[in-house]
């Protein structure tokens, strides 16, 4: 319980620290800066953890490489929300992360999980 609630705290302080970084800080408030914080940290995870060999404050490491890299994923996150500034662009710019995450996750890497065997079940993916 008191990971979860240190994880939510350095979420937000990350996702406020990346907002000054990218000036988005007068538009988002703490609830923003908590999900900006802990979703960058997922796609530092997925795209800067395997090129400097570093967790990410997701993965319960808060030393300050992981903070580093976490905080670089909220600055990704963040640039590319501003590259789309209505909810619609970022929603899709959402959806296609999270659809080349499924993707290599269930093709390339070939998992085996209940999840992906739903997914290659679906109709329009036969």
């Amino acid at each position: 319980m008191i990971n979860f609630i240190i994880w939510i705290i350095v979420g937000a302080v990350i996702g406020w620290a990346a907002s000054l970084i990218m000036k988005t800080n007068s538009r988002q408030g703490l609830i923003a800066d908590i999900i900006v914080g802990i979703v960058g940290a997922f796609l530092a995870g997925i795209f800067l953890s395997p090129l400097f060999n570093i967790g990410t404050i997701n993965e319960g490491d808060f030393s300050i490489p992981a903070l580093l890299v976490s905080l670089g994923g909220a600055i990704i996150l963040l640039a590319i929300s501003k590259l789309f500034r209505n909810v619609a662009g970022f929603l899709a710019v959402v959806i296609i992360v999270l659809l080349v995450f499924v993707y290599f996750n269930c093709w390339v890497m070939a998992s085996d999980s209940m999840f992906c065997a739903s997914i290659r079940l679906l109709p329009f993916l036969q």
